[in-house]
């Protein structure tokens, strides 16, 4: 469960970033070779590589900040989260090793323990996605106590897109779909089961997502089932489980799934 710091804690660590970058600026490069920056939000980045091409991503930042406040209740982030960008994959490489040793590798990551959470990536062709993705997770985790790996993950593979994309054209979309017509429906119960990211392969990642379609964009009760479990996660109140709200509004969850993605357009 990420730590939470106390209000004055969290204030006084925004303002220590906010001034390393003022001073980062001045120097031009730091000892670790950083070469831009920008503050947007909670986030506070630091680059090896000009950032100009990717304002663009830093905006979207912000609208899923504003999105993941406005339709599902939750509050903005209680911290500020750090992202450490890197050109080449060879120097994200050695900064993970240095850093962060115990670490699993891959391509871009959000890591949280006892402070700020923190994303890292390279410039990666995927880089944009990558933000989004790890991104989504670092505000999740900077207003809640707690996410599932689950609903972490099928909310990050949701907002991992560009805006416009999101509700009809995430390529999970056909994919789900197809699923389903085989008679490949996922059950949430299993989907709340995983505890750890090894568990999950490309299909699963793809399940967790159709469940957050459906929570964000199926019937009026769905995304109310899910504010409401936000809002007691966010009360530190026992949330229970997903699967146990949505069968007290469904009497089969699967189906209303199922039934979701044969009616949207």
């Amino acid at each position: 469960m990420p730590f939470r710091h106390s209000e004055g804690r969290q204030n006084a660590v925004l303002v220590c970033l906010v001034t390393l970058w003022l001073l980062f600026i001045a120097n031009g490069v730091d000892a670790q070779g950083w070469r831009d920056h920008r503050v947007v939000g909670p986030f506070v980045c630091q680059a090896d590589f000009p950032l100009v091409e990717y304002d663009h991503v830093f905006s979207e930042l912000g609208q899923i900040q504003q999105e993941l406040t406005a339709r599902l209740g939750l509050p903005p982030a209680q911290e500020p989260i750090a992202i450490y960008l890197f050109e080449t994959e060879r120097r994200y490489r050695d900064y993970l090793r240095q850093q962060f040793p115990d670490v699993p590798y891959r391509r871009a990551l959000f890591y949280k323990d006892q402070g700020p959470g923190v994303v890292l990536a390279y410039r990666s062709s995927q880089l944009e996605v990558d933000l989004r993705h790890e991104c989504t997770h670092a505000l999740l985790h900077a207003s809640l106590p707690m996410v599932p790996l689950w609903l972490d993950e099928g909310l990050a593979e949701y907002f991992e897109v560009p805006a416009a994309e999101r509700a009809s054209e995430n390529p999970h979309h056909s994919a789900i779909k197809w699923n389903m017509r085989f008679g490949m429906v996922p059950e949430l119960k299993r989907l709340e089961s995983w505890q750890r990211l090894d568990e999950m392969g490309r299909s699963e990642y793809r399940y967790a997502w159709a469940w957050a379609h459906f929570l964000l964009h199926g019937p009026p009760q769905a995304r109310q089932t899910l504010q409401a479990y936000f809002a007691d996660v966010a009360a530190h109140a026992p949330p229970g489980q997903v699967s146990d709200r949505l069968a007290r509004v469904y009497a089969d969850p699967e189906g209303a799934l199922v039934e979701h993605f044969k009616r949207f357009r």
